[in-house]
């Protein structure tokens, strides 16, 4: 499956960033260009995601496989994947199943264990679908009609850019269906019985539930040398809510 990615830097290193449910590759844009002159960056859109192709089924080691392949096809040699929230679990799946196409792991704001927030996304996917887009007149409009359901505008925002104009209609083009209908799937974590023992950072929000202290034996199993930051003001979308402390421990972490 070809997935659709863009490509972001010139530096030596390889980095391939993967996003959260509903996000899009380019959700990493103005990171992957702060650390340009270290690293060259692949920004991909996950399966079922933005500009991919969709699949039936959903499974979190069908995504890994997918990206996976992709990664072997694209990237041309061992990459440090970072993956944030469904991105992060996709990653510590490839790392686990693929391990010779990853030499650094950075998990970002999820765990291997059942993420009960993720159920906050049930009310977005409800939204989601209620939204009439055959009676979409623009962007502009779209907010509004979703105001009411989802009252903050960042969060309205960010979903949003799911939302695309094709042959004069509007479509949501993330796969809305089988996402909406497998939040169960991407909480989980089916058990695996792999360990990598390669360097990894987990980096967690603290104002965020997604993570909590009683995960870390869980992470520990799987990933021996985990190391743990917590950027304090951060809530889930770490990356966006403190993009230089996060792009600092991105570097930091390439070094």
């Amino acid at each position: 499956m070809s997935l659709h990615h863009s490509v972001v830097g010139t530096g030596p290193e390889r980095v391939v960033f993967l996003h959260g449910l509903f996000g899009q590759g380019k959700n990493f844009t103005s990171i992957a260009s702060a650390i340009g002159d270290v690293a060259t960056s692949w920004l991909v859109d996950q399966p079922n995601h933005g500009r991919s192709p969709w699949t039936l089924g959903f499974s979190l080691d069908e995504q890994a496989d997918v990206v996976a392949a992709w990664m072997r096809d694209t990237v041309g040699g061992p990459a440090t994947l970072v993956g944030h929230s469904l991105g992060g679990k996709v990653a510590m799946r490839i790392t686990l199943r693929h391990p010779e196409l990853v030499g650094r792991l950075m998990v970002v704001d999820t765990s291997p264990t059942h993420n009960q927030a993720t159920s906050h996304f049930s009310v977005l996917v409800s939204a989601m679908r209620n939204l009439d887009v055959s009676a979409v007149t623009s962007r502009t409009d779209a907010d509004a009609r979703m105001s009411s359901l989802i009252p903050d505008a960042s969060v309205r925002g960010f979903l949003l850019q799911n939302l695309r104009k094709t042959s004069g209609n509007w479509e949501w083009n993330a796969n809305l269906d089988l996402l909406g209908d497998n939040l169960h799937v991407v909480a989980g974590w089916p058990a695996m019985d792999e360990s990598w023992d390669g360097p990894t950072w987990w980096v967690v929000g603290g104002r965020s539930d997604y993570v909590q202290p009683s995960d870390m034996p869980a992470m520990r199993a799987l990933f021996p040398r985990v190391v743990s930051v917590t950027l304090k003001r951060a809530g889930h979308w770490v990356h966006a809510d403190e993009p230089q402390a996060f792009t600092d421990i991105l570097l930091k972490f390439l070094s």
